[in-house]
């Protein structure tokens, strides 16, 4: 690596205030790994719905940083939280305690009616660390040999990238070069209840499951498929794990998108906007039976439950509740969905979502969501494709009704041309 003095930018300037979208752009693709395709927009600051980029062009955000920005971008009192902490305390390992940990573990519970907490940093993190505790739980409650236990797991699914995660996609990209691969998951369709049933073994000790497929296209299952699920793991002595990563914390309408069955999982995986987006923090809720199998040494992270990231949480859930987001997104996501589908458009093929996570899938035969999301950029308004014919619209659960009207007003001009 090159740490001659005249690589980094000089005191007496900063080159940022002389650069073009198309140079900033330049240096992404000289220097950086080429792992995304990101929209050609450079982005410079954002405030509730709306981000501005470096020209200084305003577009209403509709991707929410994969739902990481549930509260707005840059909410000033979970910012003024960021800042304040930041002077005070941010990181003292888990050889310590620290005076916001204990109260973020007591909040976060109340909030979701969990018995116990394990924070983390990423929602990969805490996938791994869920298959580490219910494997563990499962040899040493379940008696399952040594070894030999399942997790079922499901087609189109998406948990994150980690070397074990991608080993039990059914995305051909996400596993092509990177084997061997953990064994151990058994996958079935998703959707398909008699399949679960069948895939069901004496040493299957977990289901993990996204209540609705956010990455694979806002893939709602059949009425009831939940429920069943939580019925087959009570009776087959099975830990039902739900990643809410993308659906918790309001994006569906209710605090956990298990809300919508009335069911509740044996260990649900949060992340993303637990921090409001300002700061990296993930979390496994559980009951006391599964994470009560860890004892010290057996499982830990530098960076888990520091003050800083449990500080910016625990304003990041009180913003959620006090400002009524969740009702907001109950609310206006029907709304939202309604106006997509009354869109006559011989592109679209389907629109449905649940709150403010919506998917409209374009026919094959539209030229790709891609082109689509182009087009909406140039009108300032940003989302993303996914499975290169589902055009995904999320929000800010801060959005208004006449926000959303501005946005159907572009969406309706794209879809039709």
């Amino acid at each position: 690596m090159d740490n001659n003095p005249s690589s980094f930018p000089s005191k007496t300037g900063d080159p940022a205030m002389t650069m073009t979208t198309a140079d900033y752009i330049r240096l992404e693709e000289e220097y950086g790994a080429r792992n995304y395709q990101p929209l050609d927009v450079v982005l410079t600051r954002g405030q509730g719905i709306w981000v501005w980029d470096v020209e200084g062009n305003r577009y209403l955000d509709c991707l929410s940083a994969y739902s990481a920005v549930n509260q707005g971008h840059c909410h000033p009192k979970i910012v003024e939280t960021l800042m304040t902490q930041a002077q005070r305390l941010t990181l003292t390992s888990r050889a310590f305690r620290n005076d916001q940990l204990g109260l973020f573990y007591k909040e976060i519970c109340g909030l979701t009616d969990s018995h116990m907490v394990l924070p983390m940093n990423s929602g990969a993190e805490a996938v791994e660390s869920v298959i580490k505790a219910v494997r563990k739980w499962g040899y040493r409650v379940k008696g399952v040999p040594e070894g030999q236990a399942e997790i079922i797991v499901f087609s189109n699914n998406f948990h994150g990238r980690t070397i074990t995660i991608v080993g039990f996609s059914t995305e051909e990209q996400y596993r092509d070069g990177y084997s061997p691969f953990t064994p151990g998951f058994r996958i079935v369709p998703f959707g398909d209840y008699a399949a679960v049933e069948q895939a069901v073994t004496p040493n299957t000790v977990a289901i993990l499951i996204e209540p609705i497929q956010g990455e694979g296209g806002i893939i709602i299952p059949p009425a009831g498929y939940m429920s069943k699920a939580r019925a087959l793991c009570d009776r087959e002595g099975v830990v039902l794990i739900l990643d809410e990563i993308q659906t918790g914390l309001g994006r569906t309408g209710k605090m956990l998108a298990e809300e919508h069955e009335g069911i509740v999982a044996d260990l649900t995986l949060i992340g993303k906007a637990l921090s409001g987006g300002c700061y990296p923090i993930s979390a496994v809720l559980s009951n006391k039976a599964v994470l009560g199998v860890f004892q010290p040494g057996d499982h830990g992270s530098t960076y888990g439950g520091n003050p800083l990231a449990c500080a910016v949480a625990r304003t990041a859930m009180r913003v959620l509740v006090e400002e009524d987001l969740i009702g907001n997104s109950a609310r206006l996501g029907p709304y939202f969905m309604e106006q997509l589908a009354g869109i006559k458009s011989p592109h679209v093929k389907e629109v449905r979502g649940r709150g403010l996570m919506i998917g409209v899938e374009l026919y094959p035969d539209a030229g790709g969501a891609r082109h689509f999301c182009e087009k909406l950029k140039a009108r300032g308004l940003l989302c993303k494709e996914t499975h290169e014919n589902i055009i995904r619209f999320a929000p800010p659960l801060v959005i208004t009704k006449d926000d959303i009207d501005w946005a159907l007003e572009r969406i309706e001009y794209v879809l039709k041309t």
